[in-house]
C-alpha cells in the first residue's frame, strides 16, 4: 500500500510538472525598453580616426574587437584592388592601436577563397560591459569569413567559410580554414534572399539554446529573385551545434528593408535583452545614406527596430560619405563605438565615437587625392 501511495504521489507531481506552460519570451521590445537602451548605447562624442591606411591604394573596413591575457585585440580587413585579407591590431586602452599584420591572406592555389579572405573572430564574449574574451569550442579558436576566387570589391560569388587556430587568437599566424564553404548561395537548401552572395557574419554562443542550438551566425547577403525587392541586402540567421555544420534558420531574413542594405550584425546583451547593432545604406530610394542603428530581441529571433536618432552618421570631413559598421562595446563606464569612416574622397579607415568626452585624435586621411581604387 506505501509503494502504491509514493507512487502516486509521484505520479501527480509529474503530471503537475509537465502540464505547467513554458514561459515564453516577448516577441516584441516594448518603446520604453527600447529608449533605455538608446540612453545606454549612444556615444555623442566622436574621437576620430584610430587607424589608416598609408595611402589611398588600399581600404580598411570591418573592425571585430575582444581581449585576451589583458590585451585588446581587433580585427579589420583590407582591400587593396584585388580582394580582402584579415589584418590584426593590439591596444592597450582601446584608443590608440599597433598594427600587426596579416592573419587570413591571399591564396597562390586555385582554393574557392584564393582572392577574399574577410574574417570575423566567433564566439566572443557579449555581455554587456563583461570582459570580452574570445572562447574556444573543441580546443580551437574560431573566424567566419566570406571568401571567394574572384577579383574586385566583393565580386563573383561569396560564400562562407570557418577559419580556426589552437595557437593564441592575439598572436600574428596564419589560421587554418576548412576545405569547403560552410554556407553557399548556390546551396540546395539557399533562400530567396541569400541565393546571389552573402557577405558578413558574425557567430555566437546561444547559451540559453533559445534556438534550439549552441551556436547562431547572422549573416547579410543579397537574393536574385523574382520577389520585388530583389538586389537587397538583409540580415538572416543560421545555426550549429558544432561550428563546422551549419544551416540556414527560419524561411525569412530577421530584419529586411527591401531596399538597399542592411548589414554587418554584431550581438551585444544588455540585461535580458539581446542588441544588434546594423548599418543601413541607400535608403530609401538609392540615396547616399549610410548611419548605423540597432534593433533588440529577448530571444535572438524576433527583433525590434529602434526608430528614433541614428547612433552614428556622417558629420566630419573624415567621415562625410560614410559612417557605418558598428562595434559597441562598454568598458570601465565608457561606450567604444567602433566604426567605418569613409570620406568623400574614398580614404576608408577606422574610426572611434565614444559615451564620454574623451578628447579628439590627431588622425587623418594620409591622401589628398580621390582613392586609386574605385
Amino acid at each position: 500500500m506505501r509503494r502504491k501511495l509514493v507512487f502516486l504521489i509521484l505520479a501527480g507531481l509529474f503530471a503537475g510538472a509537465c502540464s505547467s506552460p513554458i514561459k515564453e519570451l516577448p516577441k516584441t521590445v516594448s518603446e520604453e525598453k527600447m529608449q533605455q537602451v538608446y540612453e545606454e548605447v549612444k556615444t555623442p562624442y566622436k574621437y576620430g580616426l584610430i587607424l589608416v591606411p598609408d595611402s589611398n591604394s588600399y581600404k580598411m573596413d570591418c573592425p571585430t574587437i575582444f581581449r585576451h591575457d589583458d590585451k585588446w585585440v581587433m580585427t579589420y580587413i583590407i582591400f587593396d584592388g584585388r580582394g580582402y585579407e584579415t589584418h590584426l591590431a593590439w591596444s592597450n586602452d582601446l584608443i590608440h592601436w599597433d598594427e600587426q599584420g596579416t592573419i587570413m591572406q591571399f591564396s597562390d592555389t586555385t582554393d574557392w577563397d584564393v582572392n577574399q579572405k574577410a574574417g570575423y573572430p566567433s564566439l566572443i564574449d557579449y555581455e554587456w560591459g563583461g570582459d570580452y574574451s574570445i572562447n574556444s569550442y573543441d580546443g580551437k579558436y574560431w573566424i567566419s569569413y566570406f571568401g571567394g576566387n574572384s577579383t574586385g570589391y566583393e565580386k563573383g560569388i561569396l560564400s562562407i567559410g570557418m577559419a580556426y587556430t589552437n595557437q593564441d587568437p592575439a598572436t600574428l599566424h596564419d589560421w587554418k580554414r576548412l576545405d569547403k564553404p560552410v554556407m553557399m548561395p548556390t546551396d540546395a537548401d539557399a533562400r530567396w534572399y541569400d541565393n546571389s552572395t552573402i557577405y558578413k557574419s558574425f557567430v555566437i554562443e546561444d547559451k540559453g539554446k533559445l534556438t534550439g542550438h549552441s551556436f547562431v551566425m547572422y549573416y547579410n547577403a543579397r537574393g536574385d529573385s523574382i520577389n520585388p525587392d530583389r538586389g537587397a541586402e538583409r540580415i538572416s540567421m543560421a545555426v550549429s551545434d558544432d561550428m563546422v555544420n551549419w544551416r540556414r534558420f527560419g524561411d525569412e531574413p530577421i530584419l529586411n528593408h527591401h531596399k538597399g542594405i542592411t548589414g554587418d550584425a554584431v550581438i551585444q546583451k544588455i540585461g535580458d535583452v539581446y542588441v544588434l547593432f546594423y548599418f543601413r545604406a541607400y535608403w530609401p530610394d538609392g540615396k547616399t545614406v549610410v548611419y548605423n542603428s540597432f534593433a533588440c530581441s529577448y530571444d535572438l529571433m524576433n527583433w525590434t527596430q529602434w526608430e528614433g536618432p541614428h547612433l552614428i552618421e556622417p558629420s566630419e570631413e573624415y567621415d562625410n560619405l560614410f559612417a557605418h559598421k558598428a562595434y559597441v562595446i562598454k568598458h570601465d563606464d565608457i561606450v567604444y563605438h567602433f566604426y567605418n569612416a569613409v570620406d568623400q574622397l574614398g580614404n576608408r579607415g577606422i574610426a572611434l565615437a565614444t559615451s564620454k568626452d574623451i578628447g579628439t585624435s590627431e588622425m587623418t586621411f594620409n591622401s589628398n587625392e580621390e582613392s586609386e581604387i574605385k
